[in-house]
């Protein structure tokens, strides 16, 4: 028996790798056909999106909605990988940063913004991951992307110890963006330097916190949000009757309605055919499911 498609949404403990949790996934699903949809970094927690069999045509798509975070910043050191794993490259003491330099450098940080993205990053430079470059002792310099930080707030402050002052935040930003390069920023435009404590993502498009299983609950309850129900929750839906429905499955396009985006396209019977998008004045398959 084949495993079921769907979506399984992961709290993921700090330390394991996204890779190292789709492995886990694999295993618990009896498929190798898992991927996911944005990875996060070792020493971050919190929603991975994964795709089991025919979901992991969704992660695509999944991966390119808006992302939520909380987080810790550490102003007065900057790092070589802008978080705690890296070595500290600089120091500057934090102790004369104002409420007042913190409220202006957070807001110019906010909106859309061009952002040069941390130098570990899973970028490719000529073929090869920056971050690899980076621990082979190359020196990579990558080119600003633009990327929308549509919330960033600061929660809390606490002097940690002399010249350090640690901000709990909250961001919610576009894909692309790297929270790491956010502190990294904010701690260069005070003078100061700063870099990323801790990290939790809070939200993959709509699939929050609430949704998520650990992986201990996961080897209880094998729990799979089915392929139908995810692609409901993350797009917009419309229906069609049965003659509509064999053309969609047999990748046809449609007359154009009012869809602004990818649309998830379901038959008579509320089984999902294929998620299509506005294209070209009419809408077209991104994917067919049927």
């Amino acid at each position: 028996m084949s495993a079921e498609s769907g979506l399984v949404i992961v709290d993921k403990p700090a330390g394991w790798t996204s890779h190292d949790v789709v492995a886990r996934v694999r295993r618990l699903a009896g498929t190798r056909r898992v991927g996911h949809a944005g990875t996060l970094d070792p020493m971050a927690t919190g929603v991975l999106v994964l795709g089991v069999e025919r979901a992991t045509r969704l992660l695509g798509h999944l991966a390119l909605t808006t992302k939520a975070y909380t987080a810790t910043v550490r102003l007065g050191q900057a790092t070589v990988t802008d978080d705690a794993e890296g070595e500290v490259v600089s120091s500057a003491s934090a102790d004369g940063v104002t409420r007042e330099a913190l409220a202006a450098a957070v807001a110019d940080l906010t909106g859309l913004t061009a952002q040069v993205p941390s130098s570990v990053s899973a970028i490719k430079v000529d073929g090869k991951r920056s971050y690899a470059r980076v621990r082979s002792g190359d020196q990579v310099e990558l080119a600003a992307r633009p990327v929308t930080v549509s919330v960033f707030d600061v929660l809390a402050t606490r002097r940690t110890e002399p010249g350090l002052l640690d901000l709990d935040v909250q961001a919610e930003c576009s894909s692309g963006t790297y929270v790491r390069a956010l502190a990294r920023d904010l701690g260069a435009a005070l003078g100061v330097g700063g870099h990323l404590t801790a990290l939790r993502r809070t939200r993959v498009g709509p699939f929050t916190l609430d949704a998520a299983r650990t992986l201990e609950q996961l080897e209880s309850v094998f729990e799979v949000v089915p392929l139908a129900t995810a692609v409901a929750t993350a797009f917009p839906v419309r229906a069609v009757d049965a003659e509509t429905a064999r053309v969609v499955a047999h990748g046809g396009r449609l007359p154009l309605g009012e869809e602004a985006g990818p649309t998830g396209v379901f038959g008579p019977a509320g089984e999902v055919l294929a998620l299509m998008e506005p294209r070209e004045g009419a809408l077209r398959p991104l994917v067919v499911f049927a």
